[in-house]
């Protein structure tokens, strides 16, 4: 399935991250900027095809309106092994339960940017919204490693076992995420704001953690504002 990629930012992290082969990249003719001669060069160097296009061909073809002139013709991204994620110090996260990839792309920004080891995620197709994740992780899932899991509670079994310890993203019986420990090898499960982490993923967890409000209101922050702010409190305790 050919997937098409828009902007800049897609198309230069598809290209430098190697996730995924790229068929063509489609550039106006009119852009001679900084970045247009680095990904021509890039391209150069990895035997892409860039086809030069008037702005208004690329106009007709692109489906969004933020393109700037660069679209490319790429293939589904390859997705990593549960092997992957085992650096020197695992910091890994499992989100489930969400389904719109602007969320998701956001989510897998905040994770890259947080110096996330690798995102589990339940296995499924994702090939007709890449483009959307990609954009709005702005070029982030391409770098991030990702598993797609086909059994998300053995898979967090098997992590455990390797010595990583179990927190969610749940109040019930849970800690203040601040008071947690995620400077040792962790993993962070985090679910969707409407059917949240399945029960067998949260048989296998060790401590839920939740985000303190500073005032008594009631409704659950969405799934990507939860995980950049435990993402970045994660990035905290292990740079301290």
């Amino acid at each position: 399935m050919m997937i098409q990629i828009e902007g800049g930012l897609s198309v230069k992290a598809a290209m430098l991250a190697g996730s995924r082969q790229i068929e063509a990249v489609y550039l106006d003719e009119a852009r001679h900027d900084k970045d247009a001669h680095f990904i021509v060069r890039k391209a150069q160097e990895k035997d892409i095809p860039v086809i030069l296009k008037s702005r208004s061909w690329i106009d007709a073809h692109a489906q969004g309106r933020t393109h700037g002139g660069l679209i490319a013709q790429v293939q589904p991204r390859r997705f990593q092994q549960l092997s992957d994620v085992m650096t020197e110090n695992p910091y890994v996260f499992v989100v489930e339960g969400v389904e719109d990839p602007f969320n998701l792309g956001y989510i897998m920004r905040s994770l890259y940017s947080a110096g996330a080891s690798g995102l589990l995620l339940p296995k499924r197709s994702w090939e007709k919204v890449e483009s959307t994740i990609l954009k709005s992780s702005a070029g982030a899932s391409e770098y991030l490693n990702v598993i797609m899991s086909e059994d998300l509670p053995g898979d967090i079994a098997a992590l455990k076992k390797q010595g990583l310890k179990a927190y969610a993203a749940m109040r019930r019986d849970a800690i203040a995420y601040w008071d947690a420990s995620y400077a040792g090898p962790c993993l962070i499960a985090i679910g969707g704001e409407m059917r949240g982490l399945s029960s067998k993923v949260l048989a296998q967890m060790d401590q839920n953690i939740y985000i303190p409000y500073a005032n008594d209101f009631r409704a659950a922050l969405n799934a990507a504002g939860a995980a950049a702010a435990i993402a970045f409190e994660g990035f905290r305790q292990r740079n301290a």
